[in-house]
């Protein structure tokens, strides 16, 4: 049967442009018809304003020539389709190749790996020496006695890469072995999704069955999820007992991530621990004359020099320098001297030396209206924690304080002050607000510098 609002929308697809109707009208739906009104449904409020600035008169018109005087045109917008996230790994039907491509056999985790993140790229220095020996010796696996590696290191100085690198070097040598490539954020997904929908046995199989290879990132994500915990005990177990070769990354020691269990811990640290630390002067400049290299950035010694003694905190703040420098010279047609290098370090880097965490907590206090005496308090609510998270992000990032003075500062531990930087950190990539926040309280804090 022909509802009242397809014939009014017959009606109005004559009376207008066709572009018109298919960008306001035809995405109109009947949500309701009742005795006195139609009520429909719009997909956002921008395009209901619309609709009832200039197409609501044409409707009303075409219900009195339909003899429905006592009908009225209710507009609404459209609650969002509730949609299942379904893990890849569960999906039935399998993705679609490119053509002239050839897949990697093995590769079947959730993540892909990053084509520059091999052992070639990857700089070594006194910092990361032994971590990169380690990764090497675990993926070619001949003299090495070990199955499992802890790769420990703050964000942005090299774990994912030799994680990534080691993936890469198996494959290379064994291409049909199966590497499972995810991070403890995804692994937690998988596992509830598997719960809710019953199919737990497909979720251990694809861990414990059908994995040669495990690669499993962001280990401090596992923070007081005692069930999830539970399962990747046991299914470490099982891929230990099978010799299978796992690789495991981390802000933190499984020691100081807050609500842990033991059992696990003592699992995970079963193999090798490998620290990565900041990258020395020298390392500094050989990443910076590699990353120049390959964004085909001719630098003197002096930029090389500067950028070295400033760009500090870690490979991501060099390289994002770097682009910039680039971004600059070539959309601005400018030379990239030592004068065009300083614009780019004063983007980059704030001075350290003239921010005490006493202003960042000002700052993050006049920002969240909190009582600066509550940040070192013991509650968890979350009018007290996010602010904590927010102010120890930017007191580890923005000052030189070290970890410990920080922590001092609220009553917290240095492991704690790394794992709240670190939620921040995840946040900051999927929440743009809170990227917002960030950027607003940053350029607080250079005002209270300067």
């Amino acid at each position: 049967m022909v509802t009242k609002w397809e014939m009014v929308k017959g009606y109005i697809k004559g009376k207008v442009p066709e572009n018109s109707f298919s960008l306001w009208i035809n995405p109109i739906t009947l949500m309701e018809e009742k005795e006195d009104a139609l009520v429909l449904g719009c997909p956002n409020k921008f395009s209901m304003n619309w609709v009832l600035e200039h197409y609501l008169d044409i409707m009303e018109e075409k219900l009195n020539d339909m003899g429905e005087n006592n009908h009225r045109i209710v507009l609404k917008v459209k609650p969002p389709e509730k949609k299942q996230v379904v893990p890849d790994f569960f999906q039935e039907s399998q993705q679609l190749i490119l053509p002239n491509m050839t897949p990697k056999k093995g590769m079947n985790g959730r993540r892909r790996f990053n084509k520059r993140f091999t052992f070639d790229r990857f700089v070594v220095g006194a910092c990361n020496e032994f971590a990169y020996s380690a990764s090497k010796a675990l993926a070619a696996g001949d003299t090495w006695s070990y199955d499992s590696l802890f790769m420990l290191a703050n964000t942005g100085l090299g774990k994912s890469h030799l994680s990534q690198s080691i993936g890469h070097a198996i494959l290379e040598k064994q291409p049909d072995i199966r590497v499972n490539y995810i991070t403890t954020e995804d692994f937690v997904n998988d596992m509830i999704f598997a719960l809710k929908n019953n199919r737990t046995e497909e979720f251990k199989n694809r861990y414990r069955q059908s994995c040669d290879v495990l690669l499993l990132e962001e280990i401090h994500f596992l923070s007081g999820k005692e069930k999830t915990q539970e399962e990747l005990g046991h299914t470490l177990d099982i891929l230990a007992n099978h010799g299978k070769k796992i690789i495991f990354t981390s802000a933190l020691l499984p020691k100081d991530i807050p609500n842990m269990s033991k059992t696990l811990s003592s699992r995970l640290t079963a193999g090798i621990i490998t620290p990565l630390g900041k990258p020395d002067y020298e390392t500094r400049v050989k990443i910076i004359q590699k990353k120049a290299y390959e964004h085909n950035l001719r630098l003197s010694d002096d930029i090389i020099e500067l950028f070295a003694k400033q760009l500090t905190r870690d490979i991501r703040q060099i390289e994002s320098a770097l682009r910039c420098l680039r971004a600059q010279s070539e959309l601005l047609k400018a030379k990239i001297d030592l004068s065009l290098a300083k614009e780019v370090i004063n983007c980059h880097v704030l001075e350290r030396d003239q921010i005490s965490i006493d202003g960042i907590k000002k700052v993050v206090c006049q920002y969240f209206k909190v009582d600066p005496a509550l940040l070192a308090s013991k509650s968890r609510k979350k009018i007290y924690s996010y602010p904590r998270n927010i102010f120890v992000y930017l007191c580890k990032n923005y000052t030189n304080t070290i970890l410990e003075d920080i922590g001092r500062s609220i009553n917290r531990n240095h492991s704690t002050v790394i794992y709240s930087s670190e939620v921040i950190e995840r946040r900051i990539k999927v929440d743009n607000r809170i990227k917002n926040q960030i950027n607003f309280l940053k350029e607080k804090i250079k005002e209270i510098s300067n």
